[in-house]
């Protein structure tokens, strides 16, 4: 189970450091974007025993650690609950409790090097003969302009670029050469500068840089809340202001902030300026999430449900009984998991599945059950859902000849949908339910504030993957004193028996045109671009 602590008090010592530490990898999170992080620094996070991260990280590489034990010491601006010297000692202290062999990754954002002060702990880290690695990040310098459009260097407008801190040295100045600056000309960058943004514009204009000279404020770069203020550097503070800019943004100063605004790719994204709720169980809301997020869309999840597999024994023997069955038939991925792990159950392999047929509901069954055991399906409906492949596997197991079996086991949820049983005793063929995993419906309660943009409206609509998850999120919203069909009206919906679900609970749903999460967000993109919700 993973482990989060509070980063305040010290561990006690556990001894010297040399001989006895865990490697400290210094990893570069990114400027927000979790699809940003490098190859490198995923697969140091995915293996890490510790992980110490930032406030600006993105918390889905937080999740990456599994089983980790997790130490925020994240600062705001003003705010600094763990002083950096404390944060060096802390890295030390996890080196040391991981030991030798083990994996402290120390998440920052942006890049460790780039005003990340990670130079000071790399020298805290040799200094007390702790090993480390640094694992260099894409910065939001370059990043957060990309993304609104902005190219930091363009042979047209500027050949070079600078990077200045916006920040505040201890004695409240800035540290700033403006006329140095300006005399060098180029593109200038300011992180960390809206608490100082009228000072720096002041300080530029008073140095000779025109007053119309184009500039830009990136809010939250990168990420589904990004905003651009554009404007001429005389009065970019002002529009900034206005607009209430706050932090984490960048300033670009330059006449590169004035090129095309056809540049801005990342604003025409279809799902920019939408906020869509996810209510798969958490082990599988990723993948629907994470494609909903590169359409641009701000993504919440909040499971609904959350699926357990039965005991391995029950698992075990169903999986000795297959070979009196002709065909096996998957319903969905974490079918193909429980499958798997009842084999292992059973002491054995995918030799178990020697002369057995298998038919999975659709490909992201199939290519679960080749992923687990290395099998391929023998059938695959062309419609994704229990209707066509109750209807296939009554056509194929009642016309099989000679010493084959035409008896089917349903490896399924205790849950499962009656269409597909129907099926086979409809065309005379005989079945066995395995009831392979069960889901559970409203395991949490609604966050606080999750309630609070259900109240305002500011959720788009929600996507629904199951009956069950309709009924999670009725009870989960009705348990918390909300009404679910008056706080969002739009569903997206996976196949007809969801789509009743919802509509029964008052939703005006579009269904996707195929059970896959690719169709799914494609349904999200048409469903907003109707304001009718239906299709």
């Amino acid at each position: 189970m993973d482990e989060t602590r509070s980063a305040g008090a010290p561990r006690e010592a556990a001894g010297e450091a040399r001989g006895g530490c865990a490697l400290v990898a210094l990893v570069g999170a990114g400027p927000g974007d979790p699809g940003l992080i490098t190859v490198r620094g995923r697969e140091l996070l995915c293996r890490a025993d510790a992980v110490v991260y930032d406030r600006l990280v993105a918390p889905e590489l937080v999740e990456l650690a599994v089983g980790s034990c997790r130490v925020d010491v994240g600062k705001r601006q003003g705010s600094h609950p763990v002083p950096q010297h404390r944060i060096n000692e802390i890295l030390v202290e996890e080196a040391r409790r991981v030991g030798a062999g083990g994996l402290v990754v120390r998440l920052k954002g942006g890049d460790p090097y780039l005003f990340g002060r990670g130079g000071e702990e790399a020298s805290h880290l040799a200094q007390h003969g702790v090993s480390f690695e640094v694992v260099p990040g894409v910065t939001s310098a370059f990043a957060a302009p990309s993304y609104a459009g902005i190219p930091v260097t363009d042979r047209r407008a500027a050949a070079s670029v600078h990077v200045v801190t916006g920040h505040r040295q201890q004695n409240g100045a800035l540290d700033i050469d403006f006329g140095a600056l300006v005399q060098a000309g180029g593109t200038l960058v300011f992180l960390m500068a809206v608490a100082t943004l009228g000072e720096i514009c002041a300080g530029l204009l008073a140095a000779g840089m025109p007053a119309d000279t184009p500039a830009a404020v990136v809010e939250q770069g990168t990420t589904a809340r990004q905003r651009t203020v554009r404007g001429a550097l005389a009065g970019i503070a002002r529009k900034s202001r206005q607009a209430n800019v706050q932090s984490p943004a960048v300033l670009v100063v330059g006449a590169v902030a004035g090129l095309d605004p056809e540049l801005a790719w990342y604003d025409r994204l279809p799902l920019r300026g939408k906020t869509i709720l996810v209510t798969r169980p958490r082990d599988r809301a990723a993948d629907l999430a994470e494609k909903l997020a590169r359409l641009g869309a701000e993504v919440l999840c909040f499971p609904c449900v959350e699926t357990y597999a039965a005991a391995d024994e029950d698992l075990a023997s169903a999986v000795r009984r297959i070979g009196s069955c002709g065909w096996l038939a998957l319903t969905s991925p974490f079918g193909a998991r429980c499958l798997a792990r009842g084999v292992r159950a059973a002491g054995l392999d995918a030799r178990a599945l020697a002369g057995v047929r298998v038919a999975a509901i659709g490909p992201a069954t199939a290519a679960a059950l080749e992923r687990e055991l290395f099998v391929r399906a023998d059938y695959v409906p062309e419609v994704y859902d229990s209707a066509h492949l109750g209807a296939g596997l009554a056509r194929l197991a009642a016309g099989e000849k000679g010493s084959f079996p035409a008896r089917v086991m349903l490896f399924r949820s205790s849950e499962g949908s009656s269409v597909l049983p129907r099926a086979l005793e409809e065309a005379g063929v005989a079945y066995e339910e395995v009831e392979a995993y069960r889901s559970v419906t409203a395991p949490e309660p609604v966050p606080a504030e999750l309630v609070e943009k259900l109240a305002a409206g500011t959720i788009d609509l929600v996507t629904f993957t199951s009956a069950s998850t309709v009924k999670g999120f009725a009870q989960a919203l009705t348990a918390a004193g909300a009404d679910p069909a008056h706080a969002l009206r739009k569903a997206v919906c996976l196949g007809l028996p969801t789509r009743a679900a919802a509509e029964a609970a008052g939703f005006m749903c579009t269904t996707a045109s195929a059970a896959t999460m690719p169709d799914l967000a494609d349904a999200c993109v048409r469903a907003l671009a109707d304001s009718k919700g239906e299709q």
